[in-house]
């Protein structure tokens, strides 16, 4: 819904309305259909509903400006979702070959008042199409998460670049990134999800032909961050990850995973063994999402009696919240025992 006050640069004088000002005289506003009694009529602010209302004048004649650019700069300041305000401003920037450097230097400071507007991250795309200059965009995309280190439009549009112009210098300091966003917050879904996209779903690089050993890093990698916090489902997520997109089976972490299902005494090694890394001192267990991973692993092992207990701790004890669904998982589990 548009602002009902202008978020505009801030000035020593506000502007006046459109149709106050002599420069605009030339064009005929065009207002907003609304049946005569609307039943829930939206209370637009009268600066929003005066620049809207001569945004619909301009698209109507089809003019493209220098005027019609700082129209659709005031309408994305007061609603920087406002779509036909965006698309307008795009074309009109094709049709004056206005300077692309000054637009995105006018994006990085919307990209940051409006990161969870996807428009303002789509418009940026449009513009790197035809700057085909990518490698500053990394630094201003890891200044952005500096606002919001979980922005699902920021990642996105991160993700989106390295794809699209897929350059190995961009690729090259990726891993050490995203690396560095999960050390700064390990519980960091989105920065969980990029890992993911960058060393499985994005392709091969040159270095990293050899996947058996790439399977090898990431998992001691994900197993080390369990182990300094236990009830991470991003951790957990990510370990489940690792194994289906390559087809492994869940059995292959089954040490690891049954030191997390015991209390703290039980996961307390004498010898530690490197690639099952106990919980940390003071882990919280039994850890849920443990539970849950044995589980499917009994499961796919055909120990389903085995499951179908872990499922019973989760309904009556760990994850009552869900006690329907793994009543549920019981059934079935058991039906499958009939058969």
């Amino acid at each position: 819904m548009p602002a009902l006050s202008s978020s505009s640069k801030s000035s020593d004088k506000e502007l006046p309305l459109y149709s106050e000002r002599p420069e605009w005289s030339d064009v005929t506003p065009l207002a907003q259909y609304e049946d005569a009694n609307p039943i829930a009529p939206i209370f637009y602010s009268a600066e929003y509903k005066d620049a809207t209302d001569y945004f619909r004048g301009i698209v109507k004649t089809g003019e493209k400006s220098q005027r019609v650019l700082e129209l659709t700069e005031t309408i994305i300041r007061l609603n920087p979702a406002h779509y036909s305000a965006w698309q307008y401003r795009y074309e009109t920037i094709l049709a004056l070959n206005a300077p692309l450097d000054v637009e995105l230097k006018l994006m990085d400071e919307l990209a940051v008042a409006f990161l969870k507007t996807y428009q303002v991250w789509h418009h940026r795309r449009l513009l790197l199409m035809l700057t085909r200059n990518p490698a500053p965009e990394l630094k201003f995309i890891a200044e952005s998460l500096k606002a919001d280190v979980k922005n699902y439009h920021t990642w996105s549009y991160r993700q989106w670049l390295l794809a699209y112009f897929n350059d190995e210098d961009l690729w090259s300091g990726e891993l050490d990134f995203v690396e560095a966003m999960i050390v700064h917050d390990v519980r960091n879904n989105s920065a969980w999800h990029h890992r993911f996209f960058v060393v499985f779903q994005s392709g091969i690089r040159e270095e990293e032909t050899d996947r058996a050993r790439i399977i090898r890093r990431e998992l001691t990698f994900v197993k080390e961050n369990i182990s300094s916090a236990a009830n991470n489902p991003s951790a957990w997520n990510y370990l489940r990850g690792i194994l289906d997109i390559n087809s492994l089976p869940y059995s292959r972490v089954e040490d690891f995973v049954r030191l997390y299902v015991g209390t703290s005494d039980d996961a307390v090694r004498d010898v530690v063994d490197l690639e099952n890394p106990p919980p940390a001192k003071g882990a919280e267990l039994p850890c849920p999402a443990a539970i849950e991973f044995l589980a499917d692993i009994h499961e796919k092992e055909g120990r389903i009696f085995q499951a179908t207990e872990l499922w019973r701790s989760m309904a009556d004890e760990h994850d009552t919240i869900r006690k329907k669904y793994w009543e549920f998982r019981i059934r079935e589990g058991l039906k499958s025992v009939k058969k």
